[in-house]
This record gives C-alpha cells, structure tokens and sequence, in this order.
C-alpha cells in the first residue's frame, strides 16, 4: 500500500505542474471510488495505518480527477 501511495505522488506533481493528466478518465474515476471506499471501510474498523495510506490515495488521484475534469 505504501508502494501504490508512493507511485502517486510523482504523477500528481507532474500533474499540477503541467496541468494536464494524461491518464485515461475511466481510471481515474473507479480509482477514486474504490479509495474512497476502502477509505470508509478503514475507518469503519478502525485501522488508522490503512486509513492514512488510503486517504491519502484517494487525494492524490482525486487531485489528478479535478485536473483532468478541470483544464
């Protein structure tokens, strides 16, 4: 998890600088659910690691969402 958090942020950074995200929109969009999802869930049962690592995947992708739907 801590590996797929990681690999966000070189992207995101790319991202918000060029303001442009080349990834596909359909990806982009399931990934925010489903780490929106097991973000709720890692709340739900209390596992604060799980949580942290999932929220802040669902903030970076989310950041390239507003971008892509944005510019």
């Amino acid at each position: 998890m801590l590996l797929l958090v990681g690999s966000w942020v070189p992207q995101t950074v790319e991202t918000i600088r060029k303001r442009h995200c080349p990834l596909n929109l359909e990806f982009i969009l399931i990934y925010v659910l489903a780490a929106s999802f097991l973000t709720v869930y890692s709340y739900t049962i209390r596992d604060w690691i799980f949580f942290t690592l999932n929220f802040l995947s669902a903030f970076q992708s989310a950041v390239n969402l507003f971008v892509k739907l944005r510019y």
